[in-house]
């Protein structure tokens, strides 16, 4: 009998082992922010300001369609399209003669039936100045014939790890011909 009680609670033991395991993964754990850097650390406003030139013409177009509503959309607001983004940013509105301080990567796709209303979904990653390496992510809606548009600042990395705040942007030129744009950002970040 006590050899039988022994197997009966060996068998047990695994069983439960296997069940709920001692040195199973954790999905989540507690953190301290000193832990992570954050504790003696001041939060900072950063204001950057830069232009971002979306070439959709000629031979090397920074952003291309890559996805459209089926033929039948008969919406004027090309309601249902999707483009890839890799556009410059630079430190002013001629590309030719400013710095180059980012690269604006995502996409952005019509989302609305009545007005020109884009959703923008984007990571600034900056390669110029001390935010070199850096990244913040875009994610909200731009009624581009506004003539001021905000959107939310989501996150980042580098320097903008646990980054929050908006972005304006403004219409500086757009050719109507070509869908040629560059606009004018000021972004307002918080971060540590």
């Amino acid at each position: 009998m006590a050899g039988a009680t022994t197997i009966l609670a060996l068998t047990i033991l695994t069983l439960s082992s296997l069940l709920h395991p001692t040195n199973s993964h954790q999905f989540s754990t507690n953190l301290s922010k000193r832990a992570m850097g954050i504790s003696t650390k001041r939060e900072k406003l950063s204001h950057l300001h830069f232009y971002f030139h979306d070439i959709v013409s000629g031979r090397n177009p920074t952003a291309v369609r890559i996805a459209e509503a089926a033929a039948t959309n008969s919406s004027a607001t090309g309601f249902g399209f999707v483009a890839m983004i890799d556009d410059p940013l630079t430190s002013g509105p001629n590309y030719m003669s400013s710095e180059i301080v980012g690269r604006a990567q995502g996409l952005y796709g019509s989302a609305d039936l009545s007005e020109v209303g884009l959703l923008m979904v984007m990571n600034f990653a900056f390669v110029a100045g001390k935010f070199n390496g850096s990244t913040l992510s875009v994610l909200g809606r731009n009624a581009v014939f506004s003539a001021l548009r905000e959107m939310p600042v989501v996150g980042g990395s580098g320097a903008f790890r646990f980054a929050r705040g908006y972005a304006q942007a403004r219409t500086h030129f757009y050719d109507f011909k070509t869908g040629d744009a560059v606009v004018q950002y000021n972004v307002f970040v918080l971060h540590y």
